[in-house]
């Protein structure tokens, strides 16, 4: 992120408006297109030196050429450590990281084996993404880490092999009402694992609370950026925390949903038509397709879903902050990812 760069002028956070959910979606496809991560070691020098020189005021517009630095080094660059996140678990290169792993928990007829092998390597990716890009600042502590990767991986694993076991005993439903929901399974305990993981990694936050700063005016950000006004936060709020982690669940969750339940539908109604039947070797390419098509277009549909810097009344949140509220009586905090 820029924030790690030299210089007192930050850039615009987006060129796209996000107020808007459409907005949104542009800016989080911005960011998770997998095409930064052929950038160069040169071209991410290139990058930082165009922002630098905004920063320090010697660039006086963003240009294209300024806009595809901040792309570059917005999906490369952690904002706390000014480091290159480690490649494999950049948001940039989630589709990339997932599309292995969602194939694996989506492959036809699983055995028990195989089903907590991949719920097991799930959990481990989700672990190391979440460490990677996490809040330098306040840095997790390693038993919290733990803690959440074996809770995730028993919650996971639990879901899976019980509704395995489940849905063969369920006479009511047809051999492909069967089929089909021994398809969605995974999606249960990705679900059910993905939720527990954000509450548990960032359960310090709801614990303690998160800084909330008063929204701003238009005539307010230019004093900022002029380094007129420095805007300090108002305090921390639990309240905030709740609302931004319990966003986030839901945000993981929305993001599971079409990856992972798109895909297996559509190929059982593929593995019926003839084509397919005469091509049993065509079922993997076939299957990584969906969810590579899938993912695409659910990952930044699912980052929208809320905004970043979520905007509250702060009559909303604890009495402290009552009427302590910027523009229109708002607060803002940031959400997380």
């Amino acid at each position: 992120m820029t924030s790690s760069l030299p210089g007192t002028r930050d850039p615009p956070v987006s060129q796209f408006d996000l107020s808007t959910y459409w907005g949104r979606v542009k800016h989080a496809a911005n960011i998770s297109d997998p095409r930064t991560l052929l950038t160069s070691a040169a071209g991410l020098d290139n990058a930082k030196r165009l922002i630098t020189s905004y920063k320090m005021g010697k660039a006086q517009e963003m240009t294209p050429e300024l806009w595809q630095a901040k792309k570059i080094i917005d999906s490369t660059i952690h904002p706390d450590t000014g480091e290159p996140v480690f490649l494999p678990f950049r948001m940039s290169c989630f589709i990339l990281t997932n599309l292995v792993v969602t194939a694996g928990m989506l492959t036809p007829g699983l055995g028990t084996a195989g089903t907590l092998g991949w719920q097991i390597t799930n959990q481990s990716l989700n672990v190391a993404i979440n460490f990677s890009n996490a809040n330098k600042s306040t840095p997790l502590s390693t038993s919290t880490i733990v803690k959440s990767y074996f809770l995730a991986v028993s919650a996971s694993c639990g879901v899976a092999l019980g509704l395995n076991s489940l849905v063969p005993r369920m006479k009511s439903l047809s051999p492909n009402a069967k089929m089909v929901a021994g398809r969605l399974v995974p999606f249960a305990a990705v679900a059910v694992a993905g939720v527990l993981n954000v509450f548990l990694m960032r359960g310090e936050e709801i614990r303690q609370g998160i800084n909330v700063f008063p929204v701003l005016s238009e005539e307010e950000k230019k004093r900022v950026e002029s380094g007129e006004l420095e805007v300090a936060p108002l305090g921390k709020s639990r309240k905030a925390a709740t609302l931004a982690v319990g966003e986030t669940a839901i945000s993981r969750v929305l993001n599971a949903t079409p990856i992972m339940v798109l895909p297996p539908l559509v190929l059982v109604r593929l593995q019926k038509t003839e084509w397919l039947k005469q091509r049993p070797r065509m079922v993997t390419p076939v299957n990584l397709g969906l969810i590579f098509g899938t993912s695409i277009f659910a990952l930044p549909l699912a980052l929208a879903a809320f905004p970043q810097r979520q905007a509250v009344s702060a009559n909303s949140l604890e009495p402290e902050f009552h009427e302590r509220g910027g523009k229109d009586g708002l607060v803002e905090f940031n959400r997380g990812i």
